[in-house]
């Protein structure tokens, strides 16, 4: 169309025929005017759109960075961009400086399922998220799973750091998302998985101690059926909660700092309106919560987690396992952790949150160096971080030296 006019308007000005104006701007959806002024200057020139420069700019190589990452999500960029980085703005103009920019994610096929509702109270959907691979800043993979309950009714969530989808994990997941909950729902409900049943000739066996602790919670923790994970949806679809901690990939820099997103992942998690619901799922757990039983006698739960002991934090940070002394981080001091071992490593809890995991070891002292700087920071001061550092390392090898050399 432009170059139509621009060729028509050339022509009358080259053979001096003075067009109908007021014809043409019918015809064109012009300003008389606007024609006139360009058949003066010879011809029609469409006016170039200016680029403004968008607040989102800065962000863009981020932005491009994370949408190369497998099972990303926008609202898990968004969420990094604002936490990590200072975003300032509302998601919806995110997605539209998205759209504009023509930035987009890899596209997967989903199949449809109808969506049902559970009655209140009855069921906790549980599920693993297996295999998160999360690189640190210093080139190291850390590599994990999170397990994932979810309250059907009012899609109170909770995920949990694990390194293993062994039977004594998921045993320990369970009970700690119980513990959150604060009570029991009717039923549990899971997928074949083989940390609790093995299948034999199309037969689904669950193994003594599942069947064990059914008995101990008083309820019954159900199987999907094969190949429908839609029976879980709820659990299912909240996984993609999960997306938020792989913007993260390259930025941490150690284990702790993926606790302390998960931990802040439960927080939000609940307190954000869902889009089944509208309604923030910690709103609606005040009224599901009324309907769960009484979890059963803690001595009798707690005898599921093995080597479970607990011990208040001394000054030193320090807390005794198995003749060795652990670190963990200097807010917990004169609180009282549980310390749990898990295969090769040490678990250590303050109430429901994971504080910190150490390998299990014989040296006499295990400080962690971001636990032993935080400390000494308190202690030395008018030094820079890097002085700081520094101090530390030196101290830790001192102190390995006279305590782990006896």
């Amino acid at each position: 169309m432009e170059a139509f006019i621009t060729t028509n308007l050339a022509y009358f000005k080259m053979n001096n025929i003075k067009p109908n104006f007021t014809e043409l701007s019918k015809e064109y959806n012009l300003d008389r005017h606007t024609l006139k002024k360009h058949y003066d200057a010879g011809g029609y020139k469409a006016r170039k759109k200016r680029k403004y420069e968008s607040y989102y700019d800065e962000y863009l190589d981020i932005i491009k960075s994370k949408l190369e990452i497998k099972g990303i999500t926008y609202i898990g960029i968004y969420k990094f961009l604002i936490d990590a980085r200072g975003l300032k703005g509302t998601y919806s103009n995110f997605k539209a400086y998205l759209r504009q920019n023509h930035l987009s994610k890899p596209k997967y096929k989903n199949t449809p399922h109808v969506r049902y509702e559970t009655p209140i109270g009855k069921q906790l959907q549980v599920d693993w998220k297996e295999d998160i691979h999360i690189a640190t800043k210093y080139g190291e993979i850390l590599s994990f799973h999170l397990f994932s309950a979810c309250l059907s009714h009012s899609r109170l969530h909770y995920f949990i750091y694990s390194e293993s989808k062994t039977e004594d994990a998921f045993i320990r997941c369970l009970i700690e998302s119980l513990y959150y909950i604060g009570g029991l729902p009717k039923e549990i409900l899971t997928d074949n998985m083989s940390a609790i049943v093995d299948i034999n000739k199309g037969k689904k066996h669950k193994h003594n101690r599942i069947l064990q602790l059914e008995k101990d919670l008083g309820i019954p923790i159900k199987l999907c059926k094969a190949r429908t994970p839609e029976t879980k949806g709820k659990v299912e679809s909240q996984n993609r909660f999960v997306s938020r901690l792989l913007a993260y990939n390259n930025e941490i820099e150690s284990k702790e700092e993926i606790l302390t997103l998960i931990n802040k992942l439960n927080t939000d998690v609940n307190n954000e309106p869902s889009s089944s619901t509208l309604i923030a799922p910690l709103v609606l757990f005040q009224k599901e919560k009324e309907y769960l039983s009484q979890i059963p006698s803690k001595c009798m739960i707690e005898a599921y987690m093995t080597d479970s002991i607990t011990f208040t934090v001394p000054q030193t940070l320090l807390v005794n396992f198995k003749g060795s002394q652990y670190s963990v981080p200097m807010k917990y001091i004169n609180k009282r952790v549980k310390l749990i071992q898990i295969e090769n490593t040490l678990h250590i809890y303050f109430n429901t949150e994971l504080v910190t995991i150490h390998d299990i070891s014989t040296k006499k002292i295990n400080y962690k160096q971001n636990d032993y700087e935080q400390a000494l920071s308190k202690v030395i001061h008018n030094k820079r971080h890097d002085e700081i550092e520094n101090i530390s390392k030196e101290n830790l090898k001192l102190l390995e030296k006279g305590f782990n050399d006896e």
